[in-house]
C-alpha cells in the first residue's frame, strides 16, 4: 500500500502540472510579456522620431526662418506627444492607447506639413538626411505597431480560448489588450503631397 502511494505521488504531480500548463499557467504570462515587449518597441521608435525632430527643426530654421509657424507647430506637437504616456499596465484601456496614438498622429501631420512647405530644402544635405531618417523611423514605427498588434492578437486569443482561458481568469484576471487602430479620420486614405509645382 505504501509502495503504491509512493508510485502514485509523482504521477499525480505530473498530471497536476500538465493540467496547470493546459490552463494557461505559462502561456498567459508569456503572451502578456510579449505584448509588453512589443509595446516597448513601439515607444522606442516614437522616441527615436522625437529625438530626431530637434535636429530637423534646427536645420530648417537655419534655411527658412520665414516659416516659423510650422516649426513651432512641429515643436509643440513633439512636446505634446512626449507628455502622453501609456504604461504596459494600461494597454487594456482603449482610451489611453487611442490618446497616445492621437498625440503621435499630430506629430506625423506636422512633419508632413513641414515637408510640403520646404521643397527647396531638399537640395540641402542635412535636411535630406534628416527627412530620410524620419522616413525610416516612420517605417520602423509601422513595423513596431504591426508587431505589437500581432502580439496583442496572440495574447487576446490565448486568454479567450480553452483551456488557457480558465487559467487566464482564475490566476491572472486577464483582460484583453488594445491594439493600435487608425484614429485619424481618413487615415485609410494616403495623404496628398503638393509641393506647389502642379500646373
Amino acid at each position: 500500500m505504501l509502495r503504491a502511494a509512493t508510485v502514485l505521488r509523482p504521477i499525480a504531480a505530473i498530471a497536476f502540472a500538465a493540467t496547470l500548463a493546459g490552463c494557461g499557467i505559462n502561456s498567459v504570462p508569456t503572451a502578456e510579456e510579449t505584448v509588453k515587449a512589443r509595446w516597448a518597441d513601439v515607444q522606442n521608435e516614437y522616441q527615436r522620431r522625437s529625438d530626431l525632430i530637434p535636429n530637423l527643426v534646427s536645420t530648417v530654421k537655419a534655411a527658412g526662418a520665414q516659416e516659423k509657424n510650422i516649426l513651432v507647430e512641429v515643436t509643440q506637437a513633439r512636446a505634446s506627444a512626449n507628455a502622453v504616456r501609456v504604461s504596459p499596465d494600461e494597454l487594456s484601456d482603449p482610451a489611453k492607447v487611442q490618446q497616445y496614438e492621437r498625440a503621435q498622429n499630430t506629430v506625423t501631420m506636422s512633419l508632413q506639413r513641414l515637408q510640403e512647405a520646404y521643397p527647396e530644402l531638399k537640395s540641402q544635405g542635412n535636411y535630406t538626411t534628416l527627412m530620410s531618417q524620419l522616413e525610416g523611423t516612420e517605417n520602423r514605427i509601422t513595423i513596431a505597431r504591426r508587431d505589437y498588434n500581432g502580439a496583442v492578437q496572440d495574447y487576446n486569443t490565448t486568454i479567450r480560448t480553452f483551456p488557457a482561458a480558465v487559467g487566464a481568469k482564475i490566476f491572472y484576471g486577464a483582460k484583453p489588450m488594445t491594439p493600435f487602430q487608425a484614429t485619424t479620420p481618413g487615415a485609410e486614405t494616403a495623404p496628398t503631397v503638393n509641393f506647389g509645382n502642379a500646373s
